[in-house]
């Protein structure tokens, strides 16, 4: 009866399984962060992180991986005044380790394409929909049309519009927006680093 007992009250999961969960749940809670900051646990910081892990990039690059359902990864929809700035950010999410696969519309319009039907592919063959949106935005008709087009397509394909607020005031942030979190560009290198991040979540 003694062996039974034990083995009754025997954890079910290994205890590499339970410090995943632990992990994974630690990282998905809002209260852990008062833990991090307490320094109770050092393994937490990095469970907090939003790096990834070497495993997450290669699991995004296996071949069967639904990365691989859409011709890009992230569509980046702007204004034409701020091209030298979107090329930044293109080639800072290209040369990521993941190697972001981005749609320029300068670059990667087929030419002699009418474009309305390359932004609407465009929109289509994307997981993410980033939206640069800046004084030039707001006054471009064809932007205005983009973000209409990203946001009637995001409920179908699970995709995520990410709003990017540059140099504009909350006020003026497009209404068909304002169920969205934004992020606001300050320093350019964190704004791109948490542009990546949301990608990749």
């Amino acid at each position: 009866a003694g062996w039974f007992r034990r083995l009754l009250h025997k954890p079910k999961p290994s205890s590499a399984e339970s410090s995943l969960n632990s992990s994974h749940s630690a990282s998905s809670s809002p209260s852990s962060s008062s833990a991090e900051n307490s320094g109770s646990s050092p393994g937490l910081s990095l469970v907090r992180s939003v790096c990834l892990s070497p495993t997450s990039v290669l699991d995004i690059n296996a071949s069967g991986s639904a990365r691989w359902a859409k011709s890009y990864d992230v569509c980046i929809c702007h204004s034409e005044v701020d091209l030298e700035l979107v090329e930044e950010l293109v080639s800072y999410l290209e040369g990521q380790p993941e190697s972001l696969r981005c749609f320029l519309q300068l670059r990667d319009a087929a030419p002699g394409s009418a474009v309305v039907t390359e932004l609407c592919d465009a929109v289509q063959n994307s997981h993410c929909w980033v939206m640069l949106i800046t004084p030039g935005f707001l006054q471009d008709p064809w932007c205005k049309y983009q973000m209409h087009q990203a946001l009637a397509e995001a409920p179908m394909a699970n995709g995520r519009t990410i709003p990017v607020l540059k140099d504009v005031d909350r006020k003026d942030y497009p209404k068909e927006l304002r169920n969205l979190y934004y992020i606001y560009m300050a320093l350019k290198e964190n704004s791109f680093r948490q542009i990546r991040d949301t990608i990749m979540r």
